[in-house]
């Protein structure tokens, strides 16, 4: 199998179950932000040398996999056919949890902060960023076309994770943080 297909040599790709839509449609813009996030955790994990860190990374990449499949879905077949194919309420305690874990070893915030610090904690930010951005589009999406709660609900407890996590990366690495 070919990597190119050009099918979409138009302007326009497939959704799961066959509709052909613009590459510009919000739906493909909702899965392209969360596939550009999944690459910046690549990236991120690629940098990392904390084995735990690399590993929630690795199972939230997995999680970002069934979300966009979810959002290539219009017709909500696939999380009925496959069960890795969904994120759900327990997934999202999951990410709390291990928000609350990081968050104890770390001073509490008295400021917004400068993103940045060490070069794990600077990718971590950024994709705190992307987070954010792809949250918007599924937000947008949601209001467009009916979507689960539990996939906004999931993109915002990450992009706190994500946070959190660039805190404690630059904690570790001894790089103090900038209030603003």
């Amino acid at each position: 199998m070919k990597i190119y297909t050009k099918t979409g040599d138009k302007g326009e790709t497939g959704l799961i179950g066959g509709t052909r839509v613009s590459k510009s449609a919000l739906r493909v813009e909702a899965y392209g932000e969360v596939d550009e996030l999944n690459a910046v955790l690549g990236y991120a994990r690629a940098k990392l040398t904390d084995e735990s860190i690399k590993g929630q990374l690795s199972d939230i990449q997995r999680d970002l996999f069934a979300i966009g499949a979810q959002l290539a879905d219009p017709r909500g077949q696939i999380e009925k056919k496959a069960e890795k194919a969904g994120v759900n309420e327990a997934r999202v305690k999951e990410l709390e949890a291990i928000i609350d874990r990081y968050d104890t070893a770390l001073q509490p915030l008295r400021s917004f902060i400068l993103p940045g610090g060490a070069e794990i904690g600077a990718i971590l930010h950024l994709a705190r960023g992307v987070c954010r951005r792809a949250e918007r589009r599924v937000v947008a999406l949601s209001k467009e076309a009916p979507l689960p709660p539990v996939l906004i609900a999931y993109i915002n407890r990450l992009s706190d994770l994500l946070f959190t996590m660039a805190r404690a990366v630059n904690r570790e690495a001894g790089v103090e943080e900038i209030p603003w």
